[in-house]
């Protein structure tokens, strides 16, 4: 069944998505908050944050968020970055309301955002949910997922999470095909604590990088790593099941091993001795790991939960600590044992 889609947010991952939703016979909007740059991908049919990829003829570009007031809309996806998730929200829901659209029980959306609101603790779901009025279903799409390879149709596998059923397989239904395959799940809790928590980590991978550390301190980073994002996302109503799978370990891989991680190249910078600012700049884009940092640290204290990795992050970002006396503190740690204090074993 085709669906008549309008994508929110222009970025790699939009445009990506984009992509896959036209490649599968839907109607698909690609909108951007920047008028200029919507004209400019629109002319050239090629977004320059996916330098030398073709977009599809059928894929209509525009900067004007009107584009929601189609009766006919029924999936709505936001990948606009997790600071804008809530100001895109609100415009969103006003133009919805003002167009009574709001009241099709029809329209599911989606989102693809990465983060946690910083001193809200929200989930990027739960802010699109308040925001609309709790009149749609609101599902999460996540996973292992660069979108410069799924823009040049590559094999990639994400989730679709939701706990109502009939949404996640909505998701799964609109999204799927040779190259994206989509599993679903009901854990949205979990699903979104890991897009969130694990650019934290890979920004950690980038550093140990610019350090000149090797493949055996980046593999003890993340398995340690995942302990403590498992031990915050079960006392927050996660799954255990839900790290260990795509959305967890699946996407902390692909996040602090591969160079189309803008989080990881933040972090090479900053290991190699740049500022955090210049550092930010030069990974050419938005580092979602930054200010996931701060959002995970309050969640961290509210709720008493261990976080040592997160913790020196946050200190590493936002107090100047030096990276040296941060390794030197994490490695000279009291003597544990991995079974009784590792949560995702």
């Amino acid at each position: 069944m085709a669906v008549k889609a309008v994508v929110l947010g222009s970025g790699g991952w939009g445009t990506a998505l984009a992509q896959v939703l036209c490649d599968n016979g839907h109607d698909v909007i690609l909108w951007s908050h920047n008028p200029d740059k919507a004209e400019k991908i629109a002319r050239s049919r090629e977004n320059p944050m996916l330098p030398g990829v073709k977009l599809p003829d059928n894929l209509n570009i525009t900067g004007d968020l009107s584009c929601l007031e189609q009766d006919d809309i029924n999936l709505i996806i936001c990948a606009v970055p997790s600071f804008a998730v809530r100001e895109t929200a609100k415009k969103a829901a006003m133009i919805l309301n003002q167009n009574k659209i709001a009241n099709n029980s029809d329209i599911i959306i989606i989102s693809a955002s990465k983060g946690i609101e910083r001193d809200t603790n929200c989930r990027m779901s739960e802010i699109l949910w308040r925001e609309t009025e709790r009149k749609f279903p609101v599902a999460v799409l996540s996973g292992p997922s660069h979108a410069e390879e799924v823009i040049l149709r590559l094999p990639t596998g994400c989730v679709a999470a939701c706990p109502e059923r009939g949404a996640a397989r909505f998701a799964q239904d609109a999204f799927m095909n040779p190259y994206f395959r989509v599993y679903t799940s009901y854990d949205i809790i979990g699903v979104e604590l890991c897009a969130a928590m694990k650019n934290i980590i890979a920004l950690t991978c980038g550093v140990c990088d610019g350090m000149g550390y090797q493949d055996n301190t980046k593999a003890l980073l993340m398995t340690r790593a995942m302990a403590e994002l498992t031990r915050l996302g079960e006392r927050l109503g996660g799954s255990r099941r839900t790290f260990g799978g795509l959305a967890g370990m699946g996407d902390l891989i692909v996040t602090c091993t591969s160079m189309h991680s803008r989080n990881r190249r933040a972090g090479i910078f900053i290991g190699q001795g740049l500022d955090i600012k210049t550092a930010m700049e030069k990974a050419g884009g938005v580092v979602e790991g930054y200010y996931a940092a701060a959002s995970i640290r309050q969640l961290a204290e509210r709720e008493g939960v261990e976080m040592p990795i997160c913790e020196c992050a946050y200190q590493v970002l936002y107090e100047n600590r030096d990276i040296h006396s941060v390794t030197a503190e994490l490695m000279g740690r009291a003597r544990k044992d991995e079974l009784s204090d590792t949560a995702w074993l």
